[in-house]
């Protein structure tokens, strides 16, 4: 069976839409035509919203002594709160929409994520700024994976963002299906090498988090795990991290694996630790010979396959 597209929310110009100060968009292909079969795009444009046309006079972040305000370049028209009212309203109607994530323009002033000019006088710029929309986003749904368009050229920090969003929905639908405590254990389990592929330091705070399961308030604890969660993939998975998780699966077909079965295998895993082969070489050697030798433990984890395979995430070096 087909299954339903994640919700995602982006900036309506990375999808073509002209909706840009200069009547313009930003149309990103990727986005559009490989993560459009998976998410269902939901659009926001922060500058049109509030009531500004198209094509406008362009807005910028302007430092003051009032602090960070949102003014059009030209006329000095101060639209920040207009913006931040609009953006409180708008957070809320988007959380009721049970987003996984969300893609965000760079630069933009309303929704850049990061080092967003700001100006401080004529021709002297800041670029630390944040978008006004952005801001509230980020601060009203925490948990949420929320990438820039720009960002996500570079293919690890692709990989990153689209793990978190299954992840994240894997998570929401599970927290949602009033789980009992051996449900939380057996979630934790699946995970395992996911978790363990980016972080030791949270996989063993989440590990203490699952153990407390029957002894504390749930609800508290299920909320506890999440953030630890999501913080937790938030961390880089890296080629050592990933060698050292492959080798971890490796051994559970120590008795299985004939000698030269063994040297193959540790060379692809060095190979791609040492970043000469992309990780989908060894993790499809490893899947071999796991089908030829089922371990159900291996076998349920969501690492072997994160998301669609069809995203060819693994495929780079």
């Amino acid at each position: 069976m087909e299954q339903p597209k994640i919700r995602i929310g982006i900036s309506r110009c990375l999808l073509g839409e002209r909706v840009r100060y200069d009547g313009g968009h930003k149309r990103d292909t990727y986005l559009v035509s490989v993560l459009g079969k998976y998410f269902e795009w939901i659009t926001v444009c922060p500058e049109v919203e509030i009531g500004l046309g198209i094509p406008r006079e362009s807005i910028h972040l302007v430092e003051t002594d009032d602090g960070i305000r949102l003014r059009s370049v030209r006329s000095g028209n101060d639209v920040t709160d207009k913006m931040r009212a609009y953006a409180s309203i708008k957070v809320k109607e988007l959380r009721r929409l049970n987003l996984r994530g969300f893609v965000l323009k760079k630069d933009s002033p309303s929704c850049g994520m990061e080092r967003v000019n700001i100006h401080i006088r004529a021709g002297v710029l800041k670029k630390n700024g944040r978008g006004l929309f952005a801001e509230t986003l980020l601060h009203s749904l925490p948990l949420i994976p929320v990438e820039e368009e720009g960002r996500l050229n570079d293919l690890k920090i692709r990989e990153n963002f689209v793990e978190r969003i299954f992840a994240y929905d894997r998570w929401t639908k599970f927290s949602r299906s009033r789980p009992a405590p051996q449900k939380l254990i057996e979630f934790h389990t699946r995970h395992k090498m996911t978790i363990l592929s980016h972080t030791t330091v949270l996989y063993r705070e989440l590990g203490q988090i699952v153990a407390q399961a029957a002894k504390t308030g749930w609800k508290d604890l299920l909320n506890r795990y999440g953030v630890c969660f999501m913080n937790a993939l938030r961390q880089n998975a890296t080629p050592r991290k990933h060698s050292n998780c492959l080798y971890h699966l490796m051994g559970h077909l120590k008795h299985q694996l004939s000698p030269g079965d063994k040297v193959e295998l540790v060379e692809c895993i060095e190979q791609y630790r040492q970043e000469k082969i992309p990780l989908i070489v060894p993790m499809t050697l490893l899947k071999h010979h796991f089908r030829r030798n089922p371990v159900p433990w291996v076998m349920q984890q969501t690492y072997l396959d994160p998301y669609p395979a069809e995203l060819m995430l693994r495929n780079h070096v």
